[in-house]
């Protein structure tokens, strides 16, 4: 036996460490549990309070009945703010008609010169306001974060209450993680200088939410 050997010997007998097997079968036991903690009660409609907490954070909204509606919906939130009418797609949105709403769109993955960004997402979370993003061919993260303006497809349908109800609906769903979740909640934001909010530091500076359903 080498001295390192030797040395790391005692070292794993004085803290008890020699249960490799036995400590990783606690480890795993330890993820596979879906024990949760406290939760807030969500009283009413997840949608409503969705909205009003998406707002809060100043987000503007919009509801439509159909997905079908969503181009319609969009090219209007754009040009009464004087946004034009050219947008980068998610491709997992490009497939609906946006040019019968006037759009012209690329779907792609977003460049620093576009300006505004259309995104589908996995869900919302009520209880922050919070929009599920998950990064992949269909959804690159580029269109949500790169472009002045991000508006995203919400259907009412894929709105839970709390963070955990997104995780377990992305473990039941997908099995795995992706390369990336971003959560987003409102327009890019910072308070470093004075203490003073400024939008759009870091990030989108308007988020327009399209509530399907």
């Amino acid at each position: 036996m080498s001295a390192k050997d030797e040395i790391l010997g005692r070292v794993r007998r004085g803290v008890g460490k020699d249960d490799f097997a036995g400590r990783r079968a606690a480890a795993v036991a330890s993820l596979i549990d879906t024990g949760r903690g406290p939760q807030p009660v969500m009283a009413g409609n997840l949608a409503e309070r969705f909205r009003l907490k998406a707002e809060s954070l100043s987000s503007t909204v919009t509801a439509v009945v159909r997905r079908e509606d969503a181009p319609a919906a969009v090219a209007a939130y754009l040009a009464a703010n004087g946004l034009g009418l050219q947008a980068v797609v998610t491709p997992d949105v490009g497939r609906l008609d946006w040019a019968a709403g006037g759009l012209q769109v690329e779907p792609r993955s977003a460049l620093d010169a576009d300006k505004v960004g259309i995104s589908g997402s996995f869900c919302a979370i009520a209880e922050t306001g919070t929009l599920m993003l998950l990064s992949g061919p269909e959804t690159p993260a580029t269109v949500s974060l790169l472009p002045e303006t991000h508006v995203a497809l919400v259907n009412v349908s894929r709105i839970v209450a709390t963070m955990e109800d997104a995780f377990a609906l992305l473990r039941a769903e997908r099995g795995s993680l992706p390369r990336a979740v971003n959560f987003i909640s409102g327009p890019s934001r910072t308070g470093d200088i004075e203490q003073t909010i400024v939008l759009g530091a870091h990030g989108p500076c308007r988020v327009h939410l399209i509530l399907i359903g």
